[in-house]
């Protein structure tokens, strides 16, 4: 039982690497054969899901959740981009970083992403990036400063040793932090100079169509005339007169005179030939068109990840027709409704509307278009809930009390306050990290339980046996980096955790430096965009390609490792 038990790792961070099924369907799909395996009991397996710091990482993000509503961010985005180009890289890096040894980092990079891209003074690819790495360079400073010293604590004290503390991370990770800044400023001069993402609005996505008097598509329903079983080619919007039908529903009727825009495959006008009595006005949108469009991001939180824009109904869900789907630097082709949709992926939305009232925007998109403002606290309001988040803290740092129930009470505040609502809430709980975490301290307790554990502890002693105690720590830390640079960074600490924590006794070393060693290679994703969400955020609004991450992303990442290699046995001895 014990080598079937140790054989899913591989198995697993081969599906995780496939891209093909969620890490969290993953991680729970395990954890159930587990339990219904009887390798796990049913309340070791519901143990699992509340875990003390497991609990405290979902408190926090949704307690910021309300923090990134302050006005306060806002008016510190609009003042990076004053003066040239470096200094405003400064104040940028500077600014974030510090940010996000607080803060989701997530939600600092949404908040500069949207200020970066509006803006036309600078091209935002010069600094989208640095924006990106300066985010997971604050969040090694602290405990909250990204999930994954959460998930790294949460194996902590399932495996009943002291929780780790607020700046416990911070000696190795301020001198890593600012190191690892300069050499980014240094190779800000490789990145490249693309035009803003927001102009390709005006660009050449839609092909406008004439619905003459003679047309037999005239008085026919969307639906009657055929247009929806074009092959890519997408009916977007009905100019009529001087308004839009947007989005297009079947039912809605076509009249001679209507101007019909078609997004997709422009070369494939042919299919249009069909059809008599349509005259072809060019390939661009009008004016009145381009003011009806938005730009949004998927967000890595979001549920429309891994499924198709037919599978979610998109248009009636969000009131809005797809235009275009940019990821990277490239535009997506063919037909638009069967292409599975990724974190990061960049829609071109011709939005009706309701679309900007609706709820749960901000969990699934991050909107870039200045038609688009998302709801903010009041500047009273914004200041209040920043203090009562630097009290929770400050209480946790003076050992007054625990980080879980300051940060519970600091939300109990927000409700009574108004700062959030209980609906709102409910929309920003992270059920998916919540399954992959829960999820796999319930394998880790499997592979105790089973003996795979010890299994991995005499390998790695007879691996390192006639070595020193530094070399495995290396080899885990080594072997966390290149599993994050290929999945996510949470599912890597996740799956590195367990085999760290055998490595140390197996070897009667101290497991502490093991476990930063997870937690700062876990955080070490700067060669792929792949693996961290927030380069995803940046990797389409930037116009990257994967190019531009590895001549960044390599002198960083090489510094990095250097520094934490040296920095953590002399911090954390063996």
């Amino acid at each position: 039982m014990d080598w079937i038990v140790l054989l899913t790792l591989p198995l697993l961070l081969l599906t995780l690497a496939s891209g093909r099924v969620a890490p969290a369907v993953a991680f729970f799909t395990v954890a159930a054969a587990f339990m219904l395996g009887g390798i796990v009991s049913t309340e070791a397996f519901l143990t699992s899901f509340s875990n003390p710091a497991l609990a405290t990482l979902v408190v926090l993000l949704l307690v910021s959740a309300v923090i990134e509503r302050s006005p306060l961010l806002h008016r510190l985005s609009n003042k990076i981009l004053v003066g040239d180009e470096k200094h405003a890289f400064i104040r940028l890096t500077g600014i974030s970083t510090l940010l996000s040894a607080f803060m989701n980092n997530t939600a600092v990079v949404s908040t500069f992403l949207v200020t970066l891209t509006r803006q036309q003074k600078i091209p935002p690819s010069r600094l989208l990036i640095p924006l990106s790495y300066a985010s997971i360079l604050g969040g090694i400073t602290t405990l909250i400063g990204t999930s994954t010293n959460l998930v790294v604590n949460s194996f902590v004290e399932s495996a009943g040793l002291p929780p780790l503390r607020m700046f416990q991370f911070s000696a190795v990770g301020i001198p890593v932090a600012l190191v690892c800044l300069v050499v980014l400023y240094w190779r800000m001069r490789v990145l490249p100079a693309n035009s803003n993402s927001s102009q390709d609005i005006k660009n050449t996505y839609f092909l406008t169509v004439e619905v003459l008097a003679e047309a037999d598509i005239a008085g026919k329903s969307v639906a009657e005339s055929g247009l929806k079983r074009l092959d890519d080619l997408y009916l977007v919007e009905i100019q009529r007169d001087n308004y839009l039908i947007s989005p297009v529903r079947p039912e809605v009727r076509i009249r001679p005179g209507d101007q019909l825009v078609f997004s997709g495959s422009i070369e494939h006008i042919g299919g249009l030939q069909a059809f008599r009595g349509l005259k072809i006005l060019g390939e661009h949108a009008s004016d009145l068109l381009a003011s009806n469009l938005v730009e949004a991001v998927i967000a890595h939180e979001s549920d429309l990840v891994y499924k198709t824009l037919q599978e979610i109904d998109f248009r009636g869900r969000f009131n809005a027709g797809v235009v275009g789907i940019r990821r990277g630097n490239k535009r997506l082709t063919g037909r638009l409704g069967h292409t599975i949709l990724h974190v990061g992926d960049s829609l071109i939305l011709a939005v009706g509307s309701h679309f900007a009232v609706q709820a749960d925007l901000e969990k699934h998109f991050h909107i870039l278009s200045t038609s688009y403002t998302p709801p903010r606290l009041t500047n009273r309001q914004g200041n209040r809930a920043i203090a009562g988040f630097i009290l929770a803290v400050l209480l946790e740092t003076l050992n007054l009390l625990p980080l879980l129930h300051s940060l519970l009470l600091l939300l109990s505040v927000y409700l009574l306050a108004g700062y959030t609502s209980i609906g709102e809430l409910r929309r920003r709980i992270p059920f998916e990290l919540i399954a992959i975490i829960g999820s796999a301290i319930a394998i880790a307790k499997g592979m105790d339980n089973t003996g795979a554990a010890q299994l991995i502890g005499t390998f790695m002693q007879h691996v390192f046996h006639d070595k020193s105690v530094f070399i495995a720590f290396a080899g885990i830390y080594f072997m966390t980096l290149i599993t994050t640079e290929i999945i996510t960074n949470n599912a890597a600490a996740a799956l590195a955790i367990p085999i760290a924590l055998s490595t140390a006794q197996a070897l009667n070393a101290d497991p502490l430096p093991f476990v930063m060693a997870v937690a700062y290679g876990a955080s070490a994703c700067f060669i792929l965009p792949f693996g961290y969400q927030t380069h995803l955020m940046v990797y389409t609004p930037g116009r990257y390609t994967l190019r531009d991450y590895l001549r960044t992303g390599v002198p960083v990442s090489l510094t990095y490792s250097a520094l934490v290699l040296l920095l953590t046995p002399l911090v954390f001895p063996f």
